[in-house]
């Protein structure tokens, strides 16, 4: 992960969680102790993050030792350890809570991820993210979709067109929109549209949409759009999308399923970090 991107987002964390000083640690421990300790899995999980937890005892003392044990991607069960930790009490004390929110999240995303991806097996269908993530933790999150075997939409404004239903009110249509789209960006880019129906579905390929947002369908008119557009597009499928229902959406022919709620609805996992 580039670190020009992720120090700058541990560091906020550490100074809203460190502020002018860990009074408990400097109040309790002498200077200089040195511990140990282990990162201990609570429960069952796919693990991500553990390169920035990691990040995040370097960044307060890059004389920590931190050797990671599992590698992100990889399940874990409960009782594993993923790092042994060795240096400064106090900064393990410190680095504890910022590592361990970070990383217990960022497990969260990318366990809750493993299972739409393994109710989907067999289908050809890819899960991906939306832009619905936690403000400031966007590409912690992201990288953990992937971890979970999932694929990342785009990851913000800057880097995709995505024409949806307020962008066609105000362009005055999908066509105009479409239209304006492809005049002004690059002709690497692709144009990806919302509709919510066959009408609109019409109108978005004949305006030469690469990529077709199926907004809201029931799963028979998914079916229905994906034989009509018959691979003179990019299918992705939202709205609706949980467990209960990601299967059949998968089953209809759509290629993408996007699922908000991988970012904005995980659990975090139980992790502990334990002096030894």
């Amino acid at each position: 992960m580039n670190p020009f991107v992720l120090d700058p987002i541990l560091r906020r964390a550490l100074e809203e969680d460190i502020g002018t000083g860990d009074v408990t640690t400097l109040a309790t421990i002498q200077p200089g102790v040195q511990a140990s300790a282990e990162l201990v899995a609570k429960e069952d999980f796919i693990l991500s993050g553990i390169d920035v937890a990691q990040r995040v005892f370097l960044l307060i003392s890059p004389e920590t030792a931190f050797e990671k044990l599992i590698e992100d991607g990889q399940s874990v069960k409960r009782g594993e350890v993923l790092a042994w930790i060795k240096g400064d009490a106090a900064v393990l004390l410190q680095g504890e809570r910022v590592a361990l929110n970070l990383l217990q999240r960022m497990c969260g995303v990318a366990t809750l991820t493993a299972e739409f991806v393994k109710e989907i097996g067999g289908t050809g269908a890819i899960i991906v993210d939306t832009r619905k993530t936690t403000p400031g933790l966007r590409i912690l999150e992201k990288y953990s979709v992937r971890m979970g075997g999932g694929g990342n939409h785009r990851m913000a404004l800057y880097d995709a067109v995505l024409i949806k239903e307020n962008h066609v009110a105000a362009a005055g249509g999908i066509t105009s929109a479409v239209s304006r789209a492809r005049q002004n960006v690059p002709h690497t880019q692709k144009v990806e549209v919302e509709v919510r129906n066959q009408v609109e579905v019409a109108e978005a390929l004949d305006a030469g949409a690469d990529i077709l947002l199926l907004d809201n369908m029931t799963t028979e008119e998914l079916r229905a759009a994906v034989e009509m557009i018959n691979g003179r597009a990019i299918t992705e499928a939202s709205g609706g999308v949980n467990l209960e229902t990601v299967r059949d959406i998968a089953e209809t022919g759509v290629r993408l399923i996007s699922v908000g709620a991988l970012t904005h609805s995980y659990r975090a996992v139980d992790i502990s970090m334990l002096f030894v």
